[in-house]
Order: C-alpha cells, then structure tokens, then sequence
C-alpha cells in the first residue's frame, strides 16, 4: 500500500474511532507509519486529507449499500436485508457519528459527503417502498419518504443505543420493531 493510501486509510478509521476534532497530524502520520512531510506531499493539509477519506468511506457505504438494495428479493426482503446486514454496531456509524462532529457540521466541504451520503440512502430507501405499495407488499397509506427517513433514523438511533448500553441488543430491537411495522399483512 503507497503511504498515500495508508494516510487515507488510517484517517478513516480514526475519523471512525474519534471524528475530526480527534484525529490529529500526528496520530495520522503514527498510525499510517508515515513521516512528517509525506501528509503535506500528497495533501493540503488534515481538512484536505480528512476530505477525501470522508469521501472514500461515504463511497464505500454507498456501494455496500446499492449491493443489498439493489440485489434480488422483494422490496421487503431488500429492506429487511440492508437492516440486517453484518456490522460492527458497537463501531457506529462511520458516516453516522460524523454528524456529532462540531468541526465536520461546520464546514461546508466535509459536511457534503456525509449529508449527499444520507440523502442518496433516503432516495433508495424510498424507490423501493415506493415499489413495494405499486406491488402491494406495503400499505398504499405509507409515505415512502417518510418511512425511509424512519429507517434511516432507527439505524443512526439504533447504533447510538448500542453504543451507550455497551451491547447491539438494543439495535437490533429497533431493526425488528421497525421491520414488524413493515412486514406484509399476508
């Protein structure tokens, strides 16, 4: 791996594990093993740096994302699949917790990735409720905007939940909750 990629790697997973405001220059450079210099030979400095690993991580949640969505199944199953889906709860949200970040909410750059991020899940998420009232499998009284918001809100609610009691019991209450209201009446 060339540092330049070691430097994108290991700020996102220290913007994972501390968001910006705790994730310095220097634990970046210690981490990737990487010298001084070499952050300002490939970027601009730590907002350039921590762009581009928001935009990376936001691409890769993206594409996970589209793999479950978009696969095979009904507009249920493809929800309940995305729900459910293996992942570190205890973690949060990579794109999630970057919300809480004071320095990320502030700027405009940062914010855009995580904010785009949200909005394409929201849209997807839609689509296929949408689908799934035009094929009967959800109630035709559902708002299919609203209830992607809500399943957005019971995954970034849920990791929250977890990481507070210190277990994934209480996110995946809120996917079976949440997926009980959508389930078919059949």
């Amino acid at each position: 791996m060339s540092t330049q990629e070691r430097l994108i790697e290991t700020t996102r997973e220290l913007l994972w594990e501390r968001g910006y405001v705790g994730t310095s220059p220097k634990a970046i450079l210690e981490r990737a093993g990487a010298g001084q210099g070499s952050m300002y030979h490939h970027f601009k400095g730590k907002p350039d740096l921590a762009l581009t690993a928001i935009r990376r991580t936001a691409e890769e949640i993206r594409a996970t994302a589209q793999g479950v969505l978009a696969g095979p199944g009904t507009p249920y199953e493809r929800i309940e699949g995305y729900l459910q889906r293996e992942r570190d709860v205890l973690r949060g949200c990579p794109i999630g917790r970057l919300t809480m970040d004071p320095d990320v909410i502030a700027s405009d750059d940062l914010r855009a990735p995580v904010d785009e991020t949200l909005d394409w899940l929201r849209e997807q998420l839609a689509v296929i409720v949408e689908e799934g009232k035009e094929q009967g499998g959800f109630a035709q009284s559902l708002d299919a905007e609203e209830i992607a918001a809500t399943i957005l809100a019971t995954l970034q609610g849920g990791y929250v939940l977890a990481r507070a009691s210190g277990s994934p019991a209480a996110f995946d209450a809120g996917v079976r909750g949440l997926l009980s209201l959508l389930r078919p009446a059949h």
